[in-house]
């Protein structure tokens, strides 16, 4: 009677982790982890609400604080150097960051599911001037609800989260969400 007990004692957690795994999967369609490259593209409906801060470790070095950006227009964008939407539109952050800097506007990139050294090369092959760290535990994309890459989430000068675009966007798209927070 007492082996029954144990057996059976053992056996109901594992039980419960493969139930957990089969319901897991079926909420996923099968997709493990549920992290991908975005497939469907454009602007996402959001209420603005107080974006959600953060202190990213930079690849230039020091740290960068959400909160110490706070007075002008932020674009933070996730992405990965082996993504080709972020690669694609890469040339088009690099240029319109160029074109807004001196205009009250940041952007920030948050590379995500990567190695430092794929991140470096791509930066510079890519020629992205602007702060970009590493998000190695996943904490800053898990806060914002980052489902796939590339997303972008637009902050206005009071900290508001108030865009959010998934895939990747043109320099043109990118000017006309820019000009449209700073006219406000």
């Amino acid at each position: 009677m007492q082996r029954r007990r144990v057996l059976l004692l053992a056996l109901v957690p594992i039980v419960a982790l493969f139930a957990l795994l089969a319901l897991a999967l079926v909420r996923s369609g099968g997709q493990p982890a549920g992290v991908s490259i975005n497939s469907v593209f454009g602007e996402v409906a959001l209420k603005p609400a107080p974006a959600k801060q953060f202190t990213l470790p930079l690849l230039s070095g020091g740290d960068l604080s959400l909160s110490a950006l706070r007075g002008k227009v932020v674009m933070v964008d996730f992405w990965s150097s082996w993504c080709p939407p972020c690669r694609q539109e890469a040339p088009a952050l690099a240029a319109t960051y160029e074109r807004y800097r001196s205009r009250g506007v940041e952007f920030v990139g948050v590379a995500i599911w990567d190695s430092e050294d794929e991140v470096r090369k791509f930066l510079e092959r890519s020629q992205i001037t602007y702060p970009n760290g590493l998000d190695l535990k996943g904490v800053t994309a898990i806060d914002y609800g980052v489902k796939g890459i590339p997303e972008k989430f637009f902050v206005d000068r009071q900290g508001n989260l108030v865009r959010k675009f998934i895939g990747p966007v043109t320099e043109e798209r990118l000017a006309a969400v820019l000009d449209e927070m700073l006219a406000r």
